[in-house]
């Protein structure tokens, strides 16, 4: 059966795109014992070509900034209580804007089961506050205007000229909108970490489109909590 689902998980990855949670944790303690830090891969030339990390990794680190622009070591947070982490794009995003409102209606449920919930992109404090000052965001948003966080969960890729010279016809900025020059962008993803810093659960799709739906990250950190 375990071969089957590694099967799986295999074919998901070729397909750019997996959703995968730890079958044996109790917020994954035998998963603990087992995880060493991953070595970030490089910096993917394209969305399909990212390697995220997988369940019973150990998460990703890095000191990214909250809204009033203070660092902040993800790692502190992770020892808080269990975390949902979502990767977006960005707040000029329509796509990352319409999931981060879903997730606003899953909060006080997710809440309730003892979760946190951040959500982190490559927009600078600043535009940060704008994302929330439009859409009263419920949970923190982070700004990884570095790209750090995302290059340590393997999630990092290079925007392309055409893409890039496409958005830019869309009056889209993205240096105005990390502050940055490196042109990168996370494949959105959704984790699940326990206060271990370890994966229990991981959504993530190179089609930007695709988002995991509030109901189905319900059913998860459900299923994860109960263990």
């Amino acid at each position: 059966m375990k071969l089957f689902y590694l099967i799986i998980a295999g074919l998901l990855f070729l397909c750019g795109c997996q959703t995968t949670d730890c079958d044996r944790c109790a917020l994954c303690d035998a998963c603990a014992k087992d995880a060493a830090p991953v070595a970030s891969p490089p910096v993917a030339s394209s969305a399909d070509k990212v390697q995220p990390l997988k369940v019973g990794d150990r998460a990703g680190s890095a000191t990214i900034r909250n809204v009033q622009g203070e660092p902040i070591n993800l790692a502190t947070l992770y020892a808080k209580g269990p975390t949902i982490l979502i990767f977006y794009r960005g707040g000029w995003c329509p796509y990352c804007n319409t999931h981060l409102m879903d997730m606003v209606q899953a909060e006080p449920k997710l809440v309730a089961m003892e979760y946190q919930v951040l959500a982190v992109s490559p927009d600078r404090p600043e535009a940060l506050k704008e994302s929330i000052d439009k859409n009263a965001f419920s949970y923190q948003l982070l700004s990884d205007s570095d790209m750090a966080l995302s290059k340590s969960f393997g999630l990092a890729f290079k925007v392309d000229d055409p893409t890039l010279a496409k958005l830019t016809s869309f009056n889209i900025d993205l240096e105005k909108a990390s502050g940055k020059d490196h042109h990168l962008l996370p494949v959105p993803a959704v984790y699940i970490i326990d206060t271990k810093g370890i994966v229990c659960f991981v959504h993530w799709d190179a089609d930007y489109t695709k988002r995991l739906p509030a109901n189905q990250l319900l059913e998860a950190a459900r299923r994860i909590a109960a263990r």
